[in-house]
C-alpha cells in the first residue's frame, strides 16, 4: 500500500509541470487569440479581391512599409517625437494633477477655486481648446504638449482626490493620536493608502495622452505617427496611413504594459498584488 501511494505521489509531481506549461501555453493562446483571428481576416479580405490595396492594403505590405520606414530612419523619428510629446505632456499632467488634487483635499480655498474648473472642464472635449493654444502659442511643440496636459491632468486630480478623501479616516486618528505631523501625515499615511487609486488614474492619463498627441499631431501636421499618417492620407499613400495605424497600436500597447508593470511595482505591498488563495 505504501508503496503504491508513492509511485502515485511520484506520477502525481512529475505531471505537474507538463500540466502547468499546458494551462501556461493555452492560457497564453486565448488572450492573443483575438489579435490572431483579426491579423488573419484582415489579410485574408485584402488578399480575396473584394477590396482594392487602396481601400484595404494587405498586413504584409502594411509590414513591408513600416520596414521601409525603419531603415530609412523615419519610423524612429516619427516614434520618438510622438512619445516624446506623449510622455512629457503625461509627466506634467501627473506632477500638476496630483499636487492640485492634494491641495483640494486638503485646502479650502484650493478646493473653492479649483472644483468649479475640474467639474466643467471634465466632461467636455478639451481638443476643442487646440485653435486657442495654436493661437497663442503657434505651431509648435509647446502647443501640442500644452493641448495634451490640458486633457489628462483631468483624471489625475479627480483619481487623487477622490482617492484621499477616501482614505480610512480611523488611520489619520490613529497617525494623529500617535503624534504624526501634517506632512508626516500625508507622506506617510494619506499618500500611501491613496497610491492605488491615483495610478488608476495615471493608467487613464497614459493612454489618453498619447491618443491627443496623434490628433495634435494630425491637426497641426509636421513631424510624429500622426502627421506622418494625415501626410500619407493627402497623397493617397493607403499603405502609408494603415502603417501608421499599426504603429501607433504597438506603441500604445507597449506604454500600457509598462504602466502596468510599474503599478506592480509600485503596490508590491498592497493586497491587488498578492495572489489569490483558496484557504
Amino acid at each position: 500500500m505504501a508503496r503504491t501511494d508513492a509511485v502515485t505521489a511520484h506520477r502525481n509531481v512529475m505531471e505537474a509541470p507538463t500540466q502547468s506549461l499546458a494551462y501556461t501555453l493555452l492560457w497564453g493562446f486565448t488572450r492573443v487569440f483575438s489579435i490572431v483571428a483579426l491579423i488573419v481576416a484582415w489579410e485574408g479580405l485584402a488578399r480575396s479581391g473584394q477590396f482594392t490595396p487602396f481601400v484595404l492594403p494587405s498586413l504584409s505590405s502594411v509590414i513591408e512599409r513600416i520596414w521601409t520606414d525603419a531603415i530609412s530612419g523615419d519610423l524612429a523619428i516619427n516614434t520618438g517625437l510622438t512619445v516624446y510629446r506623449a510622455m512629457v505632456g503625461f509627466l506634467i499632467s501627473m506632477v500638476g494633477g496630483i499636487l492640485i488634487g492634494m491641495a483640494m483635499s486638503r485646502n479650502v480655498i484650493a478646493n473653492w477655486f479649483f472644483d468649479p474648473i475640474v467639474s466643467v472642464g471634465f466632461p467636455m472635449p478639451k481638443i476643442a481648446f487646440l485653435p486657442v493654444v495654436i493661437l497663442w502659442l503657434g505651431v509648435y511643440d509647446v502647443s501640442k504638449i500644452t493641448i495634451i496636459v490640458i486633457d489628462a491632468i483631468f483624471p489625475v486630480i479627480a483619481a487623487t482626490l477622490i482617492a484621499i478623501r477616501g482614505v480610512e479616516r480611523e488611520l489619520i486618528w490613529s497617525a494623529r493620536n500617535m503624534g504624526a505631523s501634517d506632512r508626516e501625515l500625508m507622506w506617510q499615511i494619506v499618500l500611501p493608502a491613496a497610491l492605488p487609486q491615483i495610478l488608476t488614474g495615471l493608467q487613464v492619463a497614459l493612454p489618453l495622452s498619447m491618443i491627443v498627441a496623434v490628433v495634435a499631431e494630425m491637426l497641426m501636421g509636421g513631424y510624429g505617427l500622426g502627421g506622418a499618417m494625415i501626410t500619407a492620407s493627402r497623397f493617397a499613400d493607403s499603405r502609408g496611413v494603415f502603417a501608421g495605424i499599426v504603429e501607433i497600436a504597438i506603441v500604445g500597447y507597449v506604454m500600457i504594459k509598462a504602466m502596468a508593470l510599474l503599478r506592480r511595482r509600485l503596490l508590491i505591498w498592497h493586497q491587488e498584488a498578492q495572489e489569490p488563495t483558496t484557504a
